[in-house]
């Protein structure tokens, strides 16, 4: 009974990690889909090539380099270093032996970067699928540039990228498994302790699987529930 209760707590965690994923990855995926869409052409660039480098590696690897990475950073800051400019050399220098790398922080950073990258692209095509004629419109009304974006180009621009976003979901649930690897007392990580402690890996690694596809039926439910309640004006 003990190994059930573990099991369900380890539940709580991946569910916390998956929302504050989905909340940062969304926001920086709008940022990034805004700023993909600007005017200057170095910022697009930059944006452009940061995507690709997050798409383009495995998300065992962006998952390491964040957790690893980040405890390199501060022995790097505690010995310190120096910096030359030639005309003069800046030591820099900073005292982290306070600080402790979370585990979790890690793990939801990674993951939001990964949902991040391929949201920024799912919004970008929402945001060149909705006519230029609406924003002229809102220009023509004298309205500002922010109100436009979010009273009308942004209702929009969710309701057509809803369906890659809620696939992207799909794959953050499931990418959440990774970082078991870094010790956050995920669903993975308390059913591959259960089972080597209870000698029956199937058995308990099973349980696993169902707990995520149950999880996951439940979000197909209501990401269809979201796209039939933002397309009845269509279907009317």
């Amino acid at each position: 009974m003990n190994e059930f209760f573990s099991l369900l707590n380890a539940t709580g965690m991946t569910l916390s990690l998956a929302l504050y994923s989905l909340l940062v990855g969304l926001f920086l995926g709008i940022l990034f889909a805004i700023f993909e869409s600007l005017k200057y052409r170095g910022l697009r660039y930059l944006i452009h090539g940061w995507g690709i480098l997050l798409r383009g590696l495995p998300e065992i690897l962006i998952v390491f380099f964040i957790y690893f990475g980040s405890a390199e950073l501060f022995m790097l800051l505690t010995d310190g270093f120096t910096i030359n400019f030639y005309l003069f050399e800046l030591p820099i220098k900073y005292h982290c032996n306070f600080l402790q790398i979370s585990p979790f922080l890690c793990a939801v950073i990674a993951l939001a970067l990964l949902y991040s990258a391929y949201a920024a692209q799912i919004f970008r095509g929402a945001l060149k699928a909705i006519s230029f004629g609406q924003r002229e419109s809102g220009e023509a009304l004298g309205l500002s540039s922010f109100f436009i974006f979010i009273r009308l180009i942004m209702p929009q621009m969710w309701r057509h990228a809803l369906p890659g976003l809620g696939n992207q979901w799909l794959i953050l649930l499931k990418d959440t498994a990774l970082v078991s690897l870094i010790s956050v007392n995920d669903v993975m990580l308390q059913a591959k302790n259960i089972a080597i402690r209870t000698q029956e890996p199937f058995t308990w690694y099973f349980i696993a699987a169902l707990i995520y596809l149950f999880i996951t039926l439940i979000s197909q439910y209501l990401i269809k529930c979201l796209e039939i309640y933002t397309t009845r004006f269509e279907r009317n």
